[in-house]
């Protein structure tokens, strides 16, 4: 077993010691990187063609004694296969990261969650709008779920379809950026775009299920008047998230826990809620949110947007 690494957990038995085999790496492209965490003292990375794993030693001692074996042991193989020739040449210089050409052929080393506060794609924060982390699978990256929402065959994994983020997905099918373009998704639409031409737009507050209140720009375009789109400011360049209303049921009485002005949107599992600033602006919501979940459009002279006018603050008014 001089040509592989096995990677063992313990199981119960009566004869005595004995494990079973998680994961085989093999010593054939096999690279060691030692990594730095304060939360996990002593890690190093051992990163192979089948997987990466990230392990942790008792001690600074242990741990160097493993790199040290693990790198005599891939140096040996090398020689003795007469492949070796730059592979150790830069040491002190060996990216975590795969390469491009290596996408989909080699595992790669996830990046901790608490490592990032943002998508690594996009920049987008993670909170209760963006919803929770998801890894690229040919990549590592920690991404939000709207830069995670693609798939391919990886080679590492057999084949298999597994999530990747929009770049690897683009370098390992070669989709070209003007057939991307047919998948982008309604969240490029810029806020200032959507907002001076909408059926309605404001300042609401928006809470998911038990997540915390917070303060949402939100916008019902003219061109889209069946979906509800949520940014965290009127000027920002992409929404947060977006809602389809078609079929949802509209909920208009508040709970004594509920926000004043408040109304939900319910769909099977999923409540979505909002509370406006005052019960006229809420009303108005209400009534171009009672025409979309049905699937009708505002017409006729009395539909007008609401604007920030309707709950204006100091200085600072934006018209819709």
């Amino acid at each position: 077993f001089n040509n592989m690494l096995l990677y063992c957990v313990p199981r119960f038995s009566l004869v005595g010691s004995k494990f079973t085999v998680r994961t085989r790496v093999g010593i054939d492209g096999m690279k060691i990187v030692e990594t730095h965490n304060e939360e996990y003292p002593h890690t190093f990375q051992v990163s192979g063609k089948e997987r990466t794993l990230e392990l942790q030693a008792s001690s600074e001692q242990d741990k160097e004694e493993w790199i040290k074996a693990l790198q005599e042991t891939i140096d040996t193989f090398h020689q003795r296969h007469e492949t070796f020739r730059n592979a150790i040449a830069k040491d002190n210089d060996i990216h975590s990261e795969v390469s491009t050409a290596e996408l989909g052929k080699r595992a790669p080393r996830w990046i901790r969650d608490n490592e990032v506060t943002m998508c690594m794609k996009c920049k987008e924060s993670f909170n209760a709008l963006t919803r929770r982390r998801h890894h690229c699978r040919a990549c590592g990256h920690v991404v939000c779920w709207k830069c995670s929402d693609y798939k391919a065959q990886l080679e590492y994994d057999g084949g298999k379809l597994n999530k990747v983020c929009k770049d690897c997905y683009q370098i390992i099918s070669g989709f070209t950026d003007s057939e991307e373009k047919k998948r982008k998704g309604i969240l490029e639409i810029e806020s200032a775009e959507v907002s001076g031409n909408s059926v309605v737009c404001s300042f609401l507050q928006y809470m998911e299920k038990s997540k915390p209140w917070q303060k949402a720009w939100c916008v019902i375009p003219k061109q889209d008047p069946l979906v509800l789109y949520m940014y965290g400011a009127p000027q920002d360049v992409r929404a947060q998230a977006t809602i389809p209303l078609l079929g949802y049921v509209v909920d208009d009485m508040p709970r004594s826990a509920d926000l004043p002005h408040s109304f939900k949107l319910t769909q099977s599992k999923s409540v979505h809620s909002f509370a406006a600033d005052s019960e006229e602006l809420k009303q108005k919501w209400l009534k171009i949110v009672l025409l979309a979940v049905t699937g009708e459009t505002p017409d006729g002279p009395d539909e007008h947007p609401a604007t920030l006018d309707d709950h204006p603050e100091p200085k600072k008014k934006l018209e819709c």
